[in-house]
């Protein structure tokens, strides 16, 4: 597994990390014993970059990454979350980027982790009745106390994190980014470039779509949170699964499979980029990570634009009451 930098502080990473999200919740029954055999089996691949947050399952998440991962800390990054405030029972509350909530939800994730240093702690939403500044502020407190080494933001604005540059050094922009997820390309990632910051995109599979194995929301379980996304309902989803037909034609001639096709895609747009698909399974983790061997040439990845330009796939990526919570530069 090739290694890349993320920003001024360049924190060493694997080429693709793994987002650790559905080993707790939004994607149906979860086999823990499956889950666990992937998170060693990413160390196996040379993986070495771990996404979490307090959000997921409600603590779970993290204690779990933890556990499983305990025995190995000195040889992986572990990536947190704070600001999105879930009751125990796990209703969503609303964002917090309060100075002391910053302080709070560190200590929390540290001890839920296991660990004395969380190397890249994020702001998982901008709180937009908080100025950003006192919340990198707070951050930056962190950083100076030995309990965190470096910041990142999630779903920021460029306008936000230039003011939060200004407090201190934002080493990581995790934001959707994929061949069907193409906004940052407009403002974010090309001020991520300017001024440094490495760039970490989640659901760089769309969700599992650009994998090719979802073609219907019957395959779904209950509980998954596609059930409720606004591309993968009706009219939506036929339009682009169209989109799709094209990819998989790509990924044939290429001899791969259409999700190391967008895996490939995102790490020829720059050095800068490290994609953290997410899966619990062991056969899933090995076919994501086989992906970083898969080179594309300059025309390959024309022919990938001219099948999934920006802007062509149907429907929002997130259902309205959950749209309202992206920073946007708009």
């Amino acid at each position: 597994m090739q290694t890349r930098y993320l920003g001024p502080k360049k924190l060493a990473v694997s080429a693709i990390g793994l987002g650790c999200m559905g080993m707790s919740e939004f994607y149906g029954p979860i086999d823990e014993q499956e889950a666990r055999a992937t998170l060693r089996r990413a160390l196996d691949l040379g993986i070495t970059f771990f996404d979490t947050a307090d959000v997921y399952g409600v603590g779970h998440n993290e204690r779990f990454i933890g556990e499983v991962l305990k025995d190995v800390r000195d040889r992986i990054v572990i990536a947190t979350k704070f600001a999105s405030v879930r009751t125990p029972d796990g209703a969503f509350k609303g964002i917090c980027g309060r100075p002391e909530y910053v302080h709070q939800s560190c200590d929390a994730s540290l001890q839920r982790l296991g660990i004395e240093t969380i190397d890249l702690y994020y702001q998982h939403r901008v709180d937009k009745e908080v100025p950003i500044e006192e919340t990198v502020g707070a951050m930056a407190e962190l950083v100076k106390q030995g309990k965190v080494k470096t910041l990142g933001l999630s779903e920021v604005s460029a306008r936000n994190l230039r003011r939060a540059y200004s407090v201190h050094p934002i080493t990581a922009v995790q934001t959707e980014y994929s061949v069907w997820s193409r906004e940052p390309e407009e403002h974010v990632l090309p001020t991520c470039k300017e001024l440094g910051v490495g760039f970490v995109p989640y659901s760089p599979l769309g969700r599992g779509f650009l994998t090719g194995r979802i073609r219907s929301l019957n395959q779904l379980a209950d509980g998954d949170f596609r059930q409720i996304a606004p591309r993968f309902k009706d009219e939506n989803l036929q339009q682009n699964l169209k989109l799709l037909e094209k990819l998989e034609e790509i990924a044939a001639q290429k001899e791969c499979t259409p999700g190391q096709l967008a895996l490939a895609w995102l790490l020829a747009q720059d050095e800068c980029i490290v994609p953290i698909p997410g899966t619990r399974r062991v056969r899933y983790l090995e076919e994501n990570a086989a992906a970083a061997d898969v080179q594309l040439t300059a025309e390959e990845l024309r022919a990938i634009d001219a099948a999934c330009p920006r802007g062509a796939a149907a429907g929002e990526r997130y259902p309205d009451f959950m749209m309202g919570s992206i920073d946007t530069d708009e």
